[in-house]
């Protein structure tokens, strides 16, 4: 017979045998992650998606790699990242669009805005600009507004696309100042702004971080901004309401969604690191000096988006807007 403490001793050596055979579990992150931006590069997404990467890269120690999967108002990378395991290594940087507006707009949707994502965190916000070629003549809201009066559909504007914040903006600044404008959408705000300089098209309505640098510049003119309060980056443009068109607010925002079941250890990292470099001097200031707000304040997106969807399916409604 064993001897009763050499069978303990035993036992106990078994145990340690197999906790030593047993496969450590990987601690998230360990290996790189993809950001996906669902618009083409050089747009506002992209201005936000950037620097996040990086910084969320280094505080994470792997790589985050922002891959821009553009086309169909932000659907077809958003739909990319719905599809993808909940394992956190595919992330979106969703927008007002993709997370709020699209669910409204599009018909056939081949996901859930709500339902098929994981809510992380909301990185930023920025309000919308009307800008005008100088060529249109339109130094003013006023003068827009008479402009459009006078010649009805003939005053184009261009937007990101069909849903998009600016489209919408530009919509709601149509009803309120009762004009009747023309719409052209395009594939993302690069596009859009690259006829814009052109003279293409005459105007546009898009969040200021990608018209900015054209302002300054003096190659495009800001006529207003969408927000409550003006820009701290444009002091001398009004808001519309300041300009005497009533009822133009909205601001397009940026936010990091996962697939829908994403592990609860996963998003908690995630959404703590986020939160840290979205409170970061380093983040905020470069973003701010673009008339971006990083928004360390909004803890729970989840309620936040469900707030935007009420906001924003109200906006579709009333411009009349559907996509297939």
């Amino acid at each position: 017979m064993i001897d009763p403490n050499r069978r303990r001793l035993l036992a106990l050596a078994a145990l340690g045998m197999a906790t030593v055979a047993m496969p450590a579990l990987a601690e998230f992150p360990d290996k790189p992650i993809r950001l996906i931006v669902p618009f083409p590069p050089g747009g506002p997404t992209d201005i936000v998606a950037r620097p996040l990467a990086q910084a969320l890269g280094t505080a994470l120690k792997q790589p985050v790699v922002v891959e821009n999967r553009g086309g169909a108002g932000g659907t077809i990378g958003a739909d990319v990242v719905a599809k993808s395991p909940p394992d956190g290594y595919t992330l979106l940087m969703g927008t007002v669009g993709t997370n709020a507006i699209n669910g409204a707009l599009y018909k056939n949707l081949p996901h859930d805005v709500v339902r098929d994502f994981t809510p992380v965190a909301l990185v930023a916000s920025a309000p919308v600009a009307l800008v005008v070629n100088p060529a249109s003549g339109a130094k003013t809201v006023h003068e827009y507004v008479e402009y459009a009066k006078a010649n009805p559909g003939k005053m184009s504007f261009g937007s990101a696309g069909n849903g998009a914040p600016g489209h919408l903006t530009g919509e709601m600044f149509a009803s309120a100042a009762q004009v009747k404008l023309q719409h052209v959408p395009y594939k993302g705000s690069a596009p859009a702004i690259t006829d814009l300089l052109g003279n293409q098209i005459p105007s546009m309505f898009d969040p200021v971080q990608s018209v900015v640098p054209h302002i300054r510049s003096g190659k495009l003119r800001a006529l207003a901004v969408s927000g409550t309060t003006r820009s701290s980056v444009l002091p001398d443009v009004p808001t519309f309401a300041e300009a005497g068109v009533k009822g133009v607010e909205s601001r397009a925002w940026w936010a990091v969604f996962g697939p829908a079941n994403m592990p609860a250890e996963a998003v908690a990292k995630l959404k703590a690191e986020i939160g840290r470099i979205t409170r970061s001097p380093e983040f905020r200031d470069p973003l701010a000096n673009i008339g971006v707000q990083a928004n360390a304040d909004v803890t729970n997106l989840a309620d936040f988006q469900k707030q935007e969807v009420a906001r924003w399916q109200q906006a579709v409604r009333d411009s009349g807007a559907v996509n297939e």
